[in-house]
């Protein structure tokens, strides 16, 4: 029969600090490639300059009023999307559930497809505020139907309402795409996810929902981690059940709705980074949420760095570059067992 050792509280520690560690240094790395990787390749100093020093050169131009408002923006999106896949995964104990598990995304989509054909909005600060109601409408309709009847807003309830919402918002999503074929291209480019274009009037849009949003996750995590123990136990150890769903739930919505809104429906990172945390601090919701946050733009920044430089002079968007680089490396977790059951 096997011995299976278990690690000492210090070597424990260390591990995590050293996680921290990484994912800090990741997350700087990341930004340095966004700021000087691209279609023209960039030096520390010309970097340095644009953002520092208010140089007027061609580059600083670039740096300034190109390159930073997409690694902000990414920045952003990284860490909404991240913690909403946390979140979801704590309230749902579902450990493959992510943005649009509650359809949530696809809320969003349905209200950009809504805008674009019949409103004639077509700037990306249009987008936002659409897309945000859009994500919020979407997530109130699966907890009112998740909610009603015995037992509540269950894990297995929400799952279930949410698959049947995402399908009808699908449907109606491919219903008004089919018959007003000119917002067909234009909403393509929103739906792969990209940062592309993007600018500081929509960071300027979204911030304050991220911050809300993630006040509202972080302000969850002891219940969070209650719950992982089963209902029955959250409230015995004193937890709310429903209080803790709605204010994580409210949290994850706002997230996504503003990260969404600002990238489009960007694949895998509420999905995969989740685990990616969990392998390097465990699963208290506490260090997790923190560390999701500091991996997520990671992700996103990186993806969206190596789509720039795949095809020159063309972009392969952040939202197809996420799935191509992110999902080997949640296969290896999975065949390493990293991601806890």
């Amino acid at each position: 029969m096997p011995v299976v050792r278990s690690r000492s509280p210090r070597a424990l520690l260390v591990r995590r600090r050293a996680g921290w560690a990484a994912a800090v240094l990741a997350l700087l790395l990341a930004v340095f490639l966004s700021l000087a990787v691209g279609s023209r390749q960039l030096a520390l100093s010309e970097v340095v300059d644009g953002l520092l020093y208010g140089g007027d050169g061609d580059a600083a131009q670039v740096v300034r009023f190109l390159r930073l408002p997409r690694t902000l923006i990414g920045l952003m999106v990284g860490a909404a999307l991240a913690l909403a896949g946390t979140a979801m995964q704590g309230i749902t104990r579902n450990p493959i559930a992510d943005p649009g598990v509650l359809g949530i995304s696809q809320g969003a989509s349905v209200a950009v497809v809504l805008a674009l054909s019949f409103l004639g909005v077509h700037t990306l600060g249009g987008y936002v505020w659409f897309a945000f109601v859009g994500a919020g409408a979407a997530a109130v309709a699966v907890y009112a139907i998740a909610a009603a009847g015995r037992g509540g807003a269950t894990p297995v309830k929400l799952a279930l309402s949410g698959a049947a919402v995402n399908a009808l918002l699908v449907a109606v999503t491919t219903a008004v795409l089919t018959t007003k074929a000119a917002a067909l291209d234009e909403f393509r480019f929103w739906q792969v996810g990209s940062l592309t274009g993007r600018d500081t009037e929509v960071a300027a849009q979204i911030w304050p929902f991220l911050l809300a949003g993630a006040v509202l996750v972080l302000s969850a995590a002891r219940g969070l981690d209650a719950l992982a123990l089963g209902d029955d136990v959250a409230e015995g150890l004193g937890q709310n059940v429903a209080v803790v769903r709605v204010v994580a739930g409210l949290g994850a919505t706002v997230l996504t709705g503003a990260g969404v809104a600002a990238a489009g429906p960007i694949a895998f990172v509420g999905l995969a980074v989740p685990h990616l945390a969990r392998a390097l601090v465990g699963g208290g919701h506490r260090r997790l949420l923190p560390m999701a946050a500091l991996l997520g733009p990671v992700v996103v920044l990186v993806s969206d760095t190596v789509g720039r430089v795949l095809f020159p002079p063309s972009e392969v968007p952040a939202g197809v570059m996420t799935a191509l680089i992110g999902v080997p490396f949640l296969i290896a977790l999975v065949r390493r067992k990293a991601v806890p059951a």
